[in-house]
């Protein structure tokens, strides 16, 4: 295919060159501007689906574990009991603590 498209191409090796970026920049430019807008709610990128059920906006509630009448969060060697969905690691920040080993 890319030798018939070169054989094609008119005006020697220059035009032949510069045909085929022209080409390659056509054929991008299709994708980028037309197939990939069209793909995109077809794929799931953008289908984030975490969830937190105690999320107050950073603050912490009544039902909060740690929050004024919530439950106590368990110790550093204790093992958290996790549900069906939940996440064995904090989710409110992005900065773990270091652990003694460093």
């Amino acid at each position: 295919m890319y030798g018939w498209i070169w054989r094609h191409l008119p005006f020697g090796r220059p035009g032949k060159i510069i045909g085929s970026i022209g080409l390659i920049v056509a054929a991008a430019a299709l994708l980028w501007y037309v197939v990939f807008p069209w793909a995109e709610p077809l794929l799931p990128f953008d289908d984030v689906q975490v969830t937190d059920q105690t999320d107050t906006g950073g603050q912490l509630g009544p039902d909060t574990p740690g929050g004024p009448g919530g439950a106590a969060s368990p110790g550093p060697g204790a093992e958290p009991s996790l549900g069906e969905h939940d996440i064995p690691y904090p989710t409110r920040s992005n900065n773990p603590e270091p652990t003694p080993s460093r």
